[in-house]
């Protein structure tokens, strides 16, 4: 299937690894001219995947309007990121209210602070696309990590106010919902669960993600990162010309709805 993006322009957030990292690089194979910002350099690929690499906060909204200024070309706008709390939140009353801010400053208003900063040009131009990594943590009520899971949930309500206010003018809004995937982020879910443990029932790593993807996912397997590259690829395309305000999950049948 030919997508039909060659030289477009894709600026990646959270673009140093993980799944923003192999979003960046599909878009790359299809020869787009891919601008990369992360908080941190990357460790490797630069050279191979990016025209164009900005180390940059997305909790900063000036420092998203320069960006948005530098390239107001821009055809679409991955958004890649999240942290969590890094605690342990079963119950919910195990964090401090503290604990929230931060998570809720980075994943849901860095993501408001990308969209404010370039959607203006792209209503202007009349083209392009949003795309904003969620969770089905924020679709599910998940105890994992309750500022996570509502961050999460929170943000893809805003892509369903931002695919309404932009389809007038052709721009379309989607969210990308990961189930079980290898991240760093995932490890640190499995590291602030195992420090809430008695030593007796720790699991390691990958006992605990085998124990949890049997208990919740149909398909009883991992997800992988290349599977949302080319679902990313396919909803910036023309291919994906008529979806937008989706939230699409790949979560091995996690998420169900009737």
């Amino acid at each position: 299937m030919k997508m039909g993006l060659e030289n477009q322009r894709v600026i990646v957030f959270g673009a140093a690894r993980g799944i923003g990292q192999a979003i960046a690089s599909q878009f790359a194979i299809e020869k787009c001219r891919v601008v990369g910002v992360d908080r941190n350099p990357p460790t490797d690929l630069q050279g191979q995947v990016f025209d164009e690499f900005v180390v940059a906060d997305v909790t900063s909204f000036e420092k998203m309007q320069t960006l948005a200024t530098s390239y107001s070309d821009v055809d679409h706008v991955i958004f890649s990121v999240g942290i969590g709390s890094g605690k342990s939140g079963f119950p919910f009353w195990n964090l401090h209210p503290s604990d929230w801010s931060h998570v809720l400053d980075v994943n849901l208003l860095g993501a408001v602070n990308v969209a404010h900063a370039f959607a203006p040009s792209m209503a202007n131009r009349q083209s392009g696309s949003f795309l904003f990594l969620v969770s089905v943590a924020g679709q599910i009520g998940s105890q994992t990590d309750p500022p996570y899971s509502a961050s999460k949930a929170a943000l893809i309500n805003f892509v369903q106010c931002a695919a309404k206010d932009l389809a007038p003018y052709a721009v379309r809004v989607n969210a990308l919902s990961p189930g079980m995937v290898r991240t760093e982020l995932n490890e640190s879910v499995w590291q602030a669960w195992r420090q809430s443990e008695p030593e007796s029932k720790r699991l390691s790593y990958d006992e605990w993600a085998d124990e949890k993807i049997r208990r919740i996912a149909p398909l009883g397997r991992w997800q992988t990162r290349p599977e949302f590259a080319s679902m990313a690829v396919y909803l910036a395309s023309e291919h994906g010309s008529s979806i937008t305000g989706q939230t699409i999950n790949i979560d091995g049948g996690q998420v169900m709805h009737a």
